[in-house]
C-alpha cells in the first residue's frame, strides 16, 4: 500500500519512521511519503493561507497549493483520496478494514481553520474524524489512521497478533500478564498458567465480555 500525506508541518511525521511502521517501510511492505504543500504553491512567498471571506477569525488553507499537489501526485484519479476532518465520518474498526482496498491513499492534513471548501467539492473522496473533539491540523489523525491501517497490511504484522484484538469480534481484549507470576501482592489467574487451552480460551471470552460490559457497553448493544 502507498500513503502519501499532504501536510504544512512534513516534520511532524519522523515517528513514522519508527517501530513496526519503520520496518515495515524498510521491508517495502508499505510506502508512506511525507508533502509538503508549500512546494506546490504559485505564491513567491510560499503563502499556502489567507484570510476568509466573509470575516472570521483564523486563517484558511488555500485552494491552489492543495490542488496542484493531489494533481501531481495522482494524475490518473486512482487513488481513494480523504480530508482529516473533524466534520467527517467517525473513524472504527470497519472503516480501517475498508480502507485496505486501496491500494493508494491520500491524506490530506488541514490546520488553522481549515481549507478552502473547493478542495473538498473538487478533490476529496470522503472526511474522516478521530474522534468528537477538535486539533490544532490533521497531522496527528493523519498519523492514527496510518497506524490504523498500516498494521493490517500483509507482512507488517504477524497473523497471530491480529487475533482477537480489541474490537476485532465486537469486544474488548481480555487481560494480559506476563512474568513475573507475582507482582506486589497481584498473581497471574491460575488458569493462565494451567496449561489447559480450552479453559484459557474460555475464560478470556468471560472477561472480554465482562470487561466490554463495564468500559463499552454500547458495543454489546451493537
Amino acid at each position: 500500500m502507498k500513503i502519501d500525506i499532504l501536510t504544512l508541518f512534513p516534520e511532524m511525521f519522523s515517528a513514522l519512521g519508527e517501530s513496526i511502521l519503520g520496518r515495515a517501510q524498510k521491508a517495502g511492505k508499505i510506502e508512506i511519503n511525507v508533502v509538503n504543500i508549500r512546494d506546490f504553491t504559485e505564491d513567491k512567498h510560499l503563502k499556502c493561507d489567507d484570510y476568509p471571506f466573509g470575516g472570521g477569525a483564523g486563517m484558511v488553507m488555500m485552494p491552489q497549493p492543495i490542488g496542484s499537489a493531489i494533481d501531481a501526485l495522482d494524475k490518473d484519479r486512482k487513488a481513494h483520496r480523504i480530508y482529516l476532518s473533524p466534520k467527517g465520518e467517525t473513524l472504527r474498526q470497519q472503516k480501517v478494514f475498508s480502507l485496505l482496498a486501496y491500494e493508494h491513499l491520500i491524506l490530506l492534513c488541514g490546520h488553522y481553520e481549515g481549507v478552502d471548501q473547493r478542495v473538498i467539492d473538487l478533490f476529496i473522496d470522503e472526511e474522516i474524524s478521530i474522534g468528537d473533539y477538535v486539533l490544532t491540523g490533521g497531522e496527528l489523525p493523519a498519523m492514527v489512521l496510518v497506524d490504523c491501517v498500516s498494521r493490517y497490511v500483509d507482512g507488517v504484522i504477524s497473523t497471530s497478533s491480529l487475533v482477537d484484538e480489541s474490537f476485532s469480534d465486537g469486544l474488548l481484549e481480555y487481560p494480559q500478564y506476563t512474568r513475573p507470576q507475582e507482582y506486589r501482592g497481584l498473581i497471574v489467574p491460575p488458569v493462565l498458567v494451567s496449561g489447559d487451552h480450552a479453559k484459557v480460551d474460555e475464560w478470556r471470552r468471560k472477561e472480554a465480555l465482562k470487561l466490554t460490559k463495564k468500559m463499552r457497553p454500547d458495543l454489546l448493544k451493537k
